[in-house]
């Protein structure tokens, strides 16, 4: 059974139209990344997966039960606000001290249980996030822009990280990125979003279609082999709808 399904779904913003009869499924255990220009409407995307955004039209099934993690793209912590990284755990209720620092430590930063949030670089801060999203062990992970303001090799391990979570907890992972050549080749199944769906599937599949191609050009492919993992699972082809309208939306409706 699917995790999640998409049928049909359409969200609009008064007059803006964000995204237009998406259908979409996560499978257990599959890494999909989503990838389009800004305003593209992929932070909305994810949002309606997880039910922070009610469609327009279309409808979303989830598997009765489903535990989802979720890691937003930006969260804006107040420097003054004392708080360490492990009261930020058990937020907003308290949790199992055990499960809080298998959590840290999975992620590697089970060091940083003592400091304040507002000391944490970038990166450790970006691992805490995960870390507490994967606390209660989710079916699926969901991650916008999760790398947003790393560096390469940063953003390198970070996905390793993600590849190593997924193998040892078994949950699927969804994931909205900008890093088209690292993250695309970390992933099994690629969907290409400009409002719909231009196309869809392995990656080496979405970076030779010609919708991915007109949307990104022809230089992004040839790093398709850093992190490529092995599956044994099979993908569809390419959808080859997309309309080629590359005009984006206002940049408040992909944040919406």
């Amino acid at each position: 059974m699917s995790l999640v399904s998409a049928q049909g779904v359409s969200v609009a913003y008064d007059d803006a139209v964000v995204l237009s009869h998406v259908d979409f499924t996560v499978e257990p255990g599959e890494i999909v990344t989503v990838v389009g220009p800004n305003g593209s409407g992929k932070s909305t995307f994810l949002k309606v997966l997880i039910g922070a955004v009610r469609p327009s039209a279309g409808r979303v099934t989830r598997k009765p039960g489903l535990k989802v993690g979720y890691v937003p793209q930006k969260l804006a912590i107040d420097p003054s606000l004392p708080m360490t990284v492990e009261r930020f755990m058990h937020l907003p209720s308290r949790r199992n001290k055990g499960e809080v620092g298998e959590a840290l430590e999975r992620v590697g930063v089970a060091h940083l249980a003592g400091r304040q949030l507002a000391s944490l670089s970038g990166g450790q801060f970006q691992r805490v996030l995960l870390a507490r999203a994967i606390l209660g062990r989710p079916d699926v992970l969901m991650l916008d822009e999760p790398t947003q303001g790393l560096d390469q090799p940063g953003s390198a391990d970070f996905y390793t990280l993600l590849e190593n979570i997924r193998r040892d907890m078994g949950c699927a992972v969804v994931m909205v990125s900008h890093e088209l050549h690292v993250v695309m080749s970390a992933s099994d199944r690629v969907i290409c979003l400009n409002r719909h769906i231009c196309c869809q599937g392995a990656p080496e599949v979405v970076s030779s279609a010609p919708e991915y191609r007109a949307l990104f050009g022809t230089g992004t492919h040839g790093a398709l082999a850093i992190y490529r993992h092995e599956h044994d699972h099979a993908h569809d082809d390419c959808d080859h709808d997309c309309d080629h309208n590359h005009d984006v939306d206002r940049e408040h409706t992909e944040n919406a």
